[in-house]
């Protein structure tokens, strides 16, 4: 069976949502589209996680060491070394493969140990300062690099999640784990770790505790919210060089800004995979959608598609996590979906799970007065080819009576479930979603057991 956008757990059909694990779910096929930020490791009230920070910068400040010996060489070969670390999946290549820095923009991150008076005399309590000193360098760089000096910990992390939830481990080989008693890394042989089945690369997870969009101290919010504000027009430079040459020679601005930050640590909190719309947006995308006329007119269908999208995974989140949507070409006919991941978390998942084959749901959007026989067909189509025998269609009026009678016929004859959310469904599921009381998705659960009971014995 296809799997829209798999997920290592759905491979093996372990189910698990991203809610409920304590590190970010990797994808087989693509990056997961975060980053470590080495900030929350340092500002957690865990002292495991400060311990790890300890590590991971008496790392890093291991260069300046190697500097002051005049091993240079060396310093630049063990950075360019830590620059990838393509098993933890982080980041947003497509096919899971980085590449690591050159010795040129290793060398220049190096120099930083000689040229800046405060890094050569006492090191970097935040390596991140590092994207406001050198070109080149961004937020999949320091990810990776921390990821790097942090795989001994995270090679651990990971067979301790895999036990729990599971996982099946398989022995592989692991590149580069830096040893913090010789400060060298090495290959280690034998290591019983999850594996991509595509590649059999092996998998390290990273608790989604650390992880952020773009890491709290970054070049964006330094030139925006403390360069433009501290340094004085006159003497302002133009372009992002020309500034981090001045942050440089002016070192003292760079400290003063992570200070700053430091300050404001209360606000540096993990970013999560997925986070829902609060309940006044979805309100206000459900008058909308309410608001639409039906068919085509204005771009009514699109309007309707995109608010319906947005509405729908946060209705239904964290029973069900969103998986992707897509436009597929049905006889010339343009139809979207929503794709969710059956992360049975629930009975009434579990029994679409056992009943229909569904590992996937999938929802069939259709901005139309009246739901013909063809539209269930487009979907009964799709069904066949990809995600078991289980679809919704989302729609703006009650099936007419010919209509449910042709799902009821394909219930009968193929044992395919396709159910009909209304707006008078969704607007139920708004007001649950606003009171707390229950949990949205328990109204298509409603429709489900009501199809059923139409269905004959």
């Amino acid at each position: 069976m296809a799997i829209i956008r798999p997920r290592l757990n759905d491979f093996y059909d372990i189910p698990l949502t991203q809610e409920d694990a304590d590190f970010a779910i990797p994808f087989l096929d693509e990056d997961v589209p975060l980053y470590l930020d080495p900030f929350l490791l340092w500002k957690s009230p865990s002292l495991q996680d400060n311990s790890l920070h300890t590590a991971l910068i008496n790392s890093f400040n291991h260069l300046g060491y190697l500097v002051q010996k005049g091993r240079d060489s060396e310093a630049v070969a063990v950075l360019i070394r830590a620059s990838e670390c393509c098993e933890v999946g982080l980041g947003m290549a497509r096919d899971k493969h980085g590449v690591r820095i050159g010795s040129k923009l290793a060398s220049s991150i190096v120099a930083l140990f000689k040229n800046v008076p405060q890094i050569r005399d006492s090191g970097f309590t935040h390596f991140e300062e590092i994207q406001l000193l050198v070109d080149n360098v961004s937020k999949d760089r320091i990810s990776d690099i921390a990821c790097s000096f942090l795989k001994s910990f995270l090679v651990d992390f990971t067979i301790e999640q895999s036990e729990r939830h599971g996982i099946p481990l398989s022995k592989t080989p692991v590149l580069s784990v830096y040893n913090y008693r010789n400060n060298q890394f090495n290959d280690e042989e034998g290591v019983y770790l999850p594996q991509n089945p595509e590649t059999q690369e092996p998998i390290l997870l990273v608790p989604k505790r650390w992880l952020r969009h773009i890491p709290w101290i970054n070049y964006e919010d330094y030139f925006r919210s403390f360069y433009i504000k501290e340094v004085p027009e006159r003497d302002r430079q133009p372009h992002r060089v020309a500034i981090l040459n001045y942050n440089r020679h002016n070192y003292g601005m760079v400290q003063s800004y992570v200070a700053r930050k430091k300050r404001a640590q209360e606000d540096c909190t993990n970013d999560p995979l997925f986070l829902p719309i609060p309940i006044r947006s979805a309100k206000r995308k459900l008058g909308t959608i309410r608001g639409l006329p039906t068919g085509k007119t204005d771009n009514a269908d699109r309007k309707y598609e995109d608010h319906v999208c947005q509405l729908m995974a946060s209705l239904l989140y964290p029973n069900l996590d969103f998986a992707a949507e897509q436009s597929r070409t049905d006889s010339g006919v343009l139809i979207r979906d929503l794709i969710f991941y059956n992360s049975r978390s629930m009975d009434f998942l579990q029994d679409i799970y056992n009943d229909y084959g569904s590992r996937q749901i999938v929802m069939e959007l259709k901005n139309v007065h009246q739901v013909e026989r063809e539209h269930i067909n487009q979907l009964n189509r799709y069904l066949s080819d990809h995600f078991g025998r289980f679809g919704v269609i989302i729609t703006r009026n009650r099936l007419p009576r010919r209509t449910f009678k042709n799902t009821i016929d394909l219930w009968a004859g193929q044992r395919k479930c396709i159910v009909a959310l209304t707006d008078e469904d969704l607007s139920l599921m708004v007001s649950v979603f606003e009171s707390k009381q229950r949990l949205p998705i328990e109204v298509l659960k409603k429709k489900y057991i009501a199809f059923i009971r139409a269905c004959p014995a």
